[in-house]
């Protein structure tokens, strides 16, 4: 299966700039992501150098934006600990997310969405990446928190659908069985599909001091994501796409962009149209988001890859990735390209504020410390 040209051109496009520190005659030392098991699957350890010694090229140290000057509001001083903010939110996000998915009548029925909106090793991504959007832009967490619940929640559903034995037919997730493995594939689609509005419901129900015109955006804007044009989008042309085509670098790009990037991105522009950002801050969020996005995946790719180059790694040969459309040595350089046009787009937010997002993009690499 392949995408013809005017298809290309009838959608919205992400295109790779090639402006990075390759490009500049700097040789880059090579990424070797080491193969650490998390209980989802494979999971990510921190990237080093084939010596064993983390990579220089960053513009903060794994758990910290070292670079934050002082006086800019948080992050300020010696830097900015992205575990602790992590953890943080984290626990508040917890509360909300129990609260936000109450144990009603049919029970059965609760229990399985309660089961995968609050598992213990969901990593809690795009609810973060809200929030601290939010923030950047001079809003609140309280403002964002049932923003940052509907993600959580949508892209869970995601989740329970794509785990189906019709869709990636996986038997994991998040370190536990998945939906459809403990409650059957009937209450997996049920769970899945009760998310979807639960989230638009808690948004409109639990937003307080934010103006109704940016609820709207705010919604609009996930119900394009998860739409026909967006994650479905994406998940459709993986499961058509068969042979040689799977590793066609266009389709490569464009999946990857529709079943991730997209997810990254409406968390960073809906925390910023919570926030008050202006039209241009928006554009800014959503370029941001969906390079961390599809950093992020391709960084687990890279994992995957030389996963089975050690011999360690399940041989996945259908999968649709960077590295098998591009060889590792291109999908390195990719990401690093990726992680330099991502901060490229914070340059215009208050340091210190923004300084979670600026550490989201090294933690999409280094995976420094478990979350």
């Amino acid at each position: 299966m392949s995408i013809s040209s005017s298809a290309t051109l009838a959608l919205p496009r992400f295109h790779l700039r090639r402006n990075s520190f390759f490009a500049h005659g700097h040789a880059q030392p090579k990424l070797k992501l080491k193969l650490k098991r998390d209980g989802e699957g494979i999971g990510m350890g921190r990237a080093t150098t084939s010596s064993g010694k983390a990579p220089p090229l960053r513009c903060s140290s794994p758990s910290y934006v070292t670079d934050t000057p002082k006086g800019e509001g948080e992050g300020e001083g010696e830097g900015f600990d992205l575990r602790r903010y992590w953890n943080s939110v984290r626990k508040e996000m917890e509360a909300e997310l129990e609260k936000s998915v109450p144990l009603r009548y049919p029970e059965k029925i609760h229990v399985s969405m309660r089961y995968s909106v609050l598992a213990e090793k969901a990593k809690r991504g795009p609810p973060m990446m809200c929030i601290a959007a939010c923030e950047a832009v001079g809003g609140s967490k309280q403002q964002a928190l049932p923003t940052a619940c509907a993600l959580e929640m949508v892209h869970t559903a995601s989740l329970i659908h794509d785990d189906l034995p019709c869709m990636d037919d996986d038997p994991i997730r998040r370190g536990q069985p998945s939906n459809h493995t403990v409650f059957g594939v009937d209450m997996a689609v049920l769970a899945g599909d009760a998310l979807f509005p639960l989230g638009f419901e808690y948004i409109v129900s639990s937003t307080s001091d934010v103006p109704p015109d940016r609820i709207v955006k705010v919604i609009a804007q996930i119900a394009k994501t998860v739409g026909s044009q967006g994650m479905v989008a994406g998940q459709y042309m993986d499961l058509g796409s068969t042979g040689n085509n799977k590793f066609d670098p266009s389709l490569v790009e464009f999946i990857h962009e529709r079943k991730f990037g997209i997810m990254a991105e409406c968390s960073a522009v809906t925390g910023g149209i919570i926030g008050g950002a202006t039209d241009e801050e928006v554009e800014r969020l959503r370029n941001y988001g969906r390079s961390v996005g599809v950093l992020y995946q391709i960084a687990d790719d890279i994992l995957e890859e030389e996963a089975l180059l050690e011999g360690n790694g399940v041989i996945r040969k259908n999968k649709t990735s960077y590295p098998r459309a591009y060889g590792l040595e291109k999908a390195r350089e990719i990401a690093e390209t990726l992680r330099s046009n991502a901060k490229m787009e914070l340059s215009g937010f208050d340091r210190g504020k923004s300084a979670p997002l600026y550490s989201f993009v090294d933690y999409a690499i280094d995976r420094s410390f478990d979350v």
